[in-house]
């Protein structure tokens, strides 16, 4: 068995060069093993071994190219957290080079597995442009926002330069247990992981924000399937609104039945602004 250990979950370029190393060198995906942590252990080296003519010859051996498509899937499955993916992504390249026409066959297993993977991804990237949820508070250089998050995939790093972009002229960090995401203005740059307690609580802002969505839910239009498919209760841990939706929803009943018993209300009488005729003078 072959350990090759990457700097991290999240090291694409890491993968890219050691995978194409490995299928060079006509190594079976299955009797790799991919270190991401800190474990120790004999690893295999990315580094060039043997003379330059070695080198020389290996740099020729190396002039295969594969579609954009597949490195498109390859930078999302990878932040997937299904422990296989370095070995399917491994698969998949190997394929690649000895049978390249492969590749078009959409309904390849291995394919329509990482794609899967890829499409998990983005729905988490999205989750989390959504559900972050900051609160204010006061360092040596003034105010900075912060928040907690725990996204099931590794996906903080892609998700973060969304909010760089949103929030470009604050000062932000996301905590998560895996890794911190920091922006000071000017960059964006990861730090170590935090614990849940290290986060703030939440401030005077976040009263605000539950009296307006308490006063904007709608129980007539209650779809609590569809509620929790858009915001799954993973989430919910995380959101300060959580707290509100199963009161709100056991009321829901109640409060159509009293909507429906009050009836109909007159609209409200407007009074139509009378305007002077042109040319007349006040």
């Amino acid at each position: 068995m072959i350990r090759v250990r990457l700097d991290g979950p999240v090291d694409f370029d890491g993968f890219r060069l050691a995978a194409r190393r490995l299928v060079l060198d006509g190594v079976a995906p299955e009797t790799v093993e991919w270190i991401t942590g800190e474990d120790g252990g004999d690893l295999w080296s990315t580094a060039a071994d043997g003379d330059a003519t070695d080198a020389s010859e290996r740099a020729a051996s190396a002039a295969f190219t594969v579609p954009a498509s597949f490195l498109s899937l390859c930078q999302s499955a990878l932040l997937h957290r299904e422990p296989r993916r370095f070995e399917l992504l491994h698969r998949l390249l190997s394929r690649l080079r000895t049978d390249p026409v492969r590749w078009h066959d959409r309904f390849d297993e291995d394919r329509r597995h990482a794609e899967r993977l890829a499409r998990e991804v983005r729905h988490e990237i999205h989750k989390t442009h959504a559900f972050v949820r900051f609160v204010p508070v006061e360092d040596t250089d003034g105010e900075r926002l912060v928040a907690w998050f725990e996204p099931e995939h590794h996906v903080l790093e892609a998700a973060s330069p969304f909010f760089a972009r949103r929030f470009a002229n604050l000062r932000w960090t996301i905590l998560s247990p895996r890794v911190s995401m920091h922006w000071d203005g000017v960059r964006l740059c990861a730090g170590p992981g935090a614990r849940r307690e290290t986060a703030p609580p939440p401030d005077a802002g976040a009263a605000l924000w539950l009296t307006y969505y308490r006063s904007i839910f709608n129980p007539a239009r209650l779809k609590l399937a569809m509620m929790t498919r858009e915001m799954p209760r993973r989430y919910w841990a995380n959101l300060p609104e959580a707290a509100l939706i199963e009161p709100l929803v056991a009321k829901a009943d109640d409060r159509v039945r009293d909507m429906l018993d009050a009836g109909p209300t007159a609209p409200r009488r407007i009074r139509p602004i009378v305007r002077p005729p042109r040319g007349s003078t006040t």
